[in-house]
């Protein structure tokens, strides 16, 4: 198992949904697996797509969430350095998840941002199984064996 960190042309790109964001930014374990998801992001580890209509999402859940404003404005700030902005259009957003419409624009930013995984705890979006176009689906934890080299990408399900 190669703990190599990845050269920048094999770079994976990961969709992190709101709820993985929040939970990092929420918990009180500094050694969680998605607080260390946003250590490693940080660290150029992997590349985070995101949209105008995601970081809106963000944005608001943070807010309702109570996320500590010096934290969620450095995080807003990182995406916007850091992360890779996507353009979603109307026609991008196809309606898969009708319990939840939102879970579509995550879907739809995933796609158009080329993403290789799309990282989420959402039940909706656990529910379209391991893959969605050619994305694959995990939760934080799996997703951080695959950045720390536990898991080789083509061997994560």
């Amino acid at each position: 198992m190669s703990t190599k960190p990845r050269t920048a042309a094999k770079l994976l790109r990961a969709m992190l949904d709101t709820n993985v964001v929040l939970a990092a930014h929420l918990t009180d374990n500094p050694r969680s697996p998605t607080a260390e998801l946003i250590v490693r992001w940080r660290r150029g580890e992997f590349i985070q797509p995101y949209s105008t209509a995601t970081m809106a999402e963000l944005r608001g859940k943070m807010v309702v969430k109570h996320v500590d404003i010096h934290i969620a404005g450095r995080y807003i700030a990182d995406l916007l350095l850091a992360g890779e902005r996507v353009k979603v259009t109307e026609e991008d957003v196809k309606p898969v998840v009708a319990a939840d419409l939102d879970d579509d624009l995550i879907l739809a930013c995933a796609v158009k941002g080329r993403a290789d995984y799309l990282v989420t705890y959402d039940p909706h979006l656990l529910e379209l199984g391991n893959e969605y176009e050619g994305i694959r689906i995990c939760d934080g934890l799996h997703f951080l064996y695959v950045v720390r080299g536990d898991i080789p990408p083509d061997e994560n399900g």
